[in-house]
């Protein structure tokens, strides 16, 4: 039963510490590649939906969607495009929207009107070629809305905090055990070494006794009184 505790208690423990390490893992992970406009990995790039805008068709709030990137001259009609805005509501976010149709700004350059699939309202300013991060791939679902508890400070505190501080307390609980077991051998031993030193303390004693018995019989078959 004591070996079956053991077993469960360690295998908790190191479950606790593996999910803190990847938890600690992942947040710098995603800090370090998720919604950056300049990390790319094989071409791919990957961002956080943080609004409904095309959860009438595509992914939702909270997905993670990636992109890829392609040549603008070659996207069209349909394709889904992740681009930095440009328009005074959300001027430098990235947004990933839907493409309507080809245009051309007032300067003539080539551009995209775009729009949410949910309001199915064109996006305020078009989107210039070199504002275009990459057309849309694939998505990973509710991914990105853990990403982001992670990155609140509740989700910091649940998810790492209080793991380490269970194994902080776990391993401390384990060093008071560890010493108090060290204490009590120590303490063992030292009552062994007295016991033996007692034992051969009478063992000296009783051989003593025997001697000065011994040492009165030849005293008395001597006919000579016993020296005390």
């Amino acid at each position: 039963m004591k070996k079956t505790l053991n077993i469960v208690k360690n295998a908790l423990v190191w479950t606790i510490f593996a999910v803190a390490v990847a938890m600690m893992i992942f947040t710098i992970i995603s800090v370090n590649t998720f919604d950056q406009n300049n990390r790319n990995l094989f071409g791919f790039k990957a961002f956080t939906v943080r609004t409904d805008s095309m959860s009438a068709t595509d992914f939702d709030a909270g997905d993670i969607v990636f992109t890829k990137n392609v040549a603008p001259a070659t996207l069209k009609e349909g394709d889904i495009i992740a681009f930095i805005s440009q328009s005074d509501e959300y001027y430098g976010e990235t947004i990933t929207h839907k493409i309507r149709q080809k245009t051309t700004t007032a300067t003539g350059e080539p551009a995209f009107i775009t729009y949410g699939t949910t309001t199915g309202v064109d996006d305020e300013v078009p989107v210039e070629y070199s504002f275009i991060l990459g057309k849309y791939v694939a998505k990973l679902p509710n991914v990105g809305a853990f990403f982001l508890f992670l990155k609140e400070p509740i989700g910091y505190f649940l998810c790492i905090f209080i793991p380490f501080l269970l194994l902080i307390l776990y391993q401390g609980l384990m060093c008071i055990k560890l010493f108090r077991r060290y204490k009590k051998e120590q303490m063992e031993e030292l009552n062994t070494e007295r016991e033996k030193i007692e034992e051969e303390r009478k063992q000296a004693a009783e051989m003593m006794k025997e001697l000065h018995q011994l040492k009165e019989l030849l005293s008395k078959q001597e006919g000579q009184p016993v020296d005390e």
